[in-house]
Parts: structure tokens; sequence; C-alpha cells
């Protein structure tokens, strides 16, 4: 079996598992030899789990030939994020301060996704150090690098699922996003990845970074399959008290009948279209045009104060990651890269005060938002990351004096929705003048979930960019 049969699908290759085309042992080992192949150009992984995954789809494909598949997941090979709790391995959350922590359970979305759907775990990947970052830089393993061009960074702080799910190393992976960092690395990457409503998927068993901002989601190459995944994950957990009650949809199913005739995208005419440059603008305003063609109309919307936001996320965020880390701070500080131990400490300074009120102004803020912005459409359409994906040098604020503006950019349009707990989905829809894909962020209402999906279906059903692999050399 060839290797390119890891450019299908996610859904495409479960038809021919399901179907005995091909033996989930096979897929597996051709997963794996892609992942060699690769890692040591782009250095997604943390740890390839060979011997488990092969052993794992020697077991699916038993129960295959006795007639029970395991889920609709049925050995399929995914790699996920380094946060997620996986009984009895360690984890590292990118770190050094973590050495020796091996996990007593699963995660909720690993047992979703594995345990009850059947998907085959080929090993655990590389992200910036303890999820702080949106380039996805890490002194500590090694930076991962974007498999369109190793020079250019990955997008962060999900950086390895970008890297491993583009280079066709694996079908799909789990993110974590607190200001996008499920969506920036799916657009550097050119991949679909979603952020859901805030209490959609649960947490329990994620390594957090801010708990009132956090959340857990799927990267994969066409929405179909990113439907698959988080219809899979999404949904009540009895172990994290903040997940939603609200019932799952068939988003898989939901999307095969969409018709977008009626619907309204809006465009922010405030904040988030103020640093795109030309070559994004440029791929933006042609996927804007397919959606014309589908009889979607465009209107322009204004959309609430995002520098309000953007210092109420600042305040929780600080407070929330140096609470969580405080004891290793105190005990282990040296252990964190300086940049991130410096993001630590500014936490300590944050007030009591400001907290709540950052607390407090949150459901306000977010109603003013959706009110506003989304009362005369649908949903909104965005740039994912306003400017060309920098190269790794270009964010090193070691050796670049303009590498804080640049760092500030990265996140400009995706950090807004995770305070306003709204959901998000980033579709890939060009390349640059320096073939890095580029993404556009489809933003909708509280748990409408199903109409990103819809659209972004709709989109890719007319264009191609999400078909179009990074060539190995």
């Amino acid at each position: 079996m060839s290797i390119e049969i890891l450019n299908l699908s996610l859904t495409d290759v479960s038809k021919k598992i399901i179907k005995k085309e091909i033996s989930s042992e096979e897929l597996v080992k051709l997963s794996i030899e892609s992942s060699k192949k690769w890692n040591p150009i782009i250095n997604a992984f943390i740890k390839i789990n060979e011997d488990n995954a092969v052993t794992a789809a020697r077991k699916a494909d038993q129960a295959l030939s006795k007639g029970n598949p395991l889920g609709i997941l049925h050995g399929i090979p995914l790699a996920h994020k380094d946060l997620f709790y996986l009984k009895g391995q360690p984890i590292t959350c990118g770190s050094k301060v973590l050495n020796g922590y091996v996990s007593e359970y699963d995660a909720t979305v690993i047992d979703r996704l594995h345990n009850k759907a059947g998907a085959i775990n080929v090993g655990r990947l590389n992200m910036a150090e303890i999820a702080v970052g949106a380039t996805g830089r890490n002194e500590h393993y090694g930076h991962c690098r974007n498999p369109w061009d190793p020079k250019v960074m990955t997008g962060g702080s999900s950086s390895g699922s970008g890297a491993a799910v583009a280079a066709r190393n694996v079908f799909g992976s789990l993110g974590t996003d607190t200001g996008g960092s499920i969506r920036i690395p799916a657009s550097a990457c050119g991949l679909v990845g979603i952020k859901a409503t805030y209490g959609r998927v649960s947490r329990y068993g994620v390594m957090p970074l801010s708990y009132s901002l956090d959340n857990a989601g799927p990267m994969a190459r066409t929405v179909e399959d990113c439907a698959r995944l988080f219809k899979v994950i999404a949904g009540y957990d009895k172990f994290d008290s903040l997940t939603s009650t609200e019932s799952v949809p068939d988003y898989e199913e939901i999307i095969k009948s969409a018709d977008l005739r009626g619907k309204t995208i809006g465009i922010p005419k405030n904040y988030f279209f103020d640093n795109v440059e030309e070559s994004i603008n440029a791929s933006l305003q042609s996927a804007l045009s397919i959606f014309k063609k589908l009889g979607v109309k465009i209107v322009e919307v204004e959309v609430t104060d995002q520098i309000v936001l953007r210092d109420m996320t600042n305040i929780l965020l600080k407070a929330e990651v140096t609470n969580t880390h405080l004891e290793w701070l105190r005990d282990k500080p040296n252990e964190y890269q300086s940049e991130v131990r410096a993001r630590l400490e500014a936490g300590l300074f944050v007030s009591a005060v400001d907290y709540l009120r950052a607390m407090r102004l949150r459901s306000k803020l977010t109603k003013n938002f959706v009110d506003l912005s989304l009362g005369n459409c649908d949903l909104l359409f965005t740039p994912s990351i306003p400017i060309e994906p920098p190269t790794l040098e270009e964010i090193d604020i070691a050796v670049q004096q303009d590498a804080l503006s640049i760092n500030e950019k990265v996140p400009w349009c995706t950090r807004p929705l995770n305070y306003l707990g709204l959901p998000g989905i980033s579709i890939p829809c060009g390349f640059t003048p320096k073939n890095i894909p580029i993404g556009f962020q489809l933003i909708g209402r509280p748990f409408s979930e199903d109409l990103l999906f819809n659209f972004g279906h709709a989109y890719q059903l007319e264009t191609d960019w999400h078909t179009k692999p990074p060539v190995f050399n």
C-alpha cells in the first residue's frame, strides 16, 4: 500500500478501512513512517508511540474481522498536543517543569476519540511551552516548523498539531485554544480548526492554561473531517462541571444538505481588518466572492470595542496561568523559558479587584457583541491571521526589534472570541506569494457550530485549497 493514501481525508480513508480495502495496521504503519520521515524537518512529535499504536491497530483489525467495528473513527491514526492526559503515559506540556509526571487517567476527549470511537493514538505532539504563545516556539524541545517552509512559524500553541496534520503524518489532532491556539496553526498550516462555544467540549484531563478561556478542539484537513471529530468529543461531561448540557447534533449529517441561499455574512468595519496585509486581503476577497456565488448576502457591520475585550482577556489570562503554575514558579523557576517565566511573573501583580471586574463584565460584553455585531447577519467573516505567517527568526524577541509587534498581530483576530466564549472556525482559502497557507475565520453565536461547519463545507465544495499537501524536501 502506497504512502500516498495518507493524502486522503479522514472520512474517505475511514470508508476504506470499514470496507477492508486497507487494514488499520497498514495505515498506522504508514502514518508512523511518514511521521519519522518528516519529524527531523518539522519537529512535530515529542514522542512517537510506535509499539502501542501498532498493537492497538492489530486489535482494531481483529475486532473488524469479527464484525465488531470500534466506532466511527475505527482504526484512524491521530496524534495530540502533549497536554492531554493519557493513562500510564507521561505528558510534558512542552515544558521541563512536568518532568516525570505520568497520568493516572485519560482526558475525557481522549477517551471519547480512542476508547469510544476507535481511533489509534500515534504519539504526543510538540507545542509552545505550557501553551503560552501564538507562534509555537519552544526552546526545550525545539521549535516546531511549518511543513510548507521550515523557516516559517506553524503558529501556536498547538504547533505540533498543525504541523503533523498538514504533513499528512496523521488524519487529525486535538489542540487547545486560549487565544487562537487552534485557529492560528490551522490557518498557517492550511487546515480546518475549530474553537467551540465555551463549555461545549470537556477539559477534564487537559492541562490548564487559563480556566475561563481554555477550549479543546480538533484540527483536520477538511470541514467534514473536523465535523466528525467534533461530534465525538462535544457534549456534557460529568467530570467537568463547566460543560454545557446543550444537545449535540450530528454535524457531519447536517452539512450534507446545507443551503446557504438567503444567509448573511457580516464584515466588521472596525478592528478585525486593521492589520490585514494586501496579500491576505486578496485571498479573503476571493473567498467572499465564492460565498456570493452561493447566494450569501455580504453586509458591513460594526463591532464593539475590542481593545476593552483585549484588556479584560489579559487580566484573566495573566492571573489564571500564574495560579496554575504558582508552585512550580516558586520551586523551580529556572526550568521555564525566560520569556514564559516573565509572563508568569506578570500574573503576580494582577489585583483581585481587576480580576473580578473582568469576570463580572464578561456576560454583559458578550451580549453587547452578539447584539451589535451579529444582530443583522448569521455570522462574521474575518482573517484568521491578518499578516503573512512570519519566519521563526522574525518572531524571536531576543534578536528582532519588531518581534513583539509581529507577535501581537498574529492572534489579533482570534483572541477576542475566547473572552466572549463564542465559536470560531478557520478555513484555508489560499497561499501567500511565498506559498504559505492563508485562512479566513467565521464567528458565530453561542452553539452555532453547525452553521460554521455548513458555511465552511459549502466553501470547500467549491474550492480545492484544502486538498493541496506540502512537498517533502
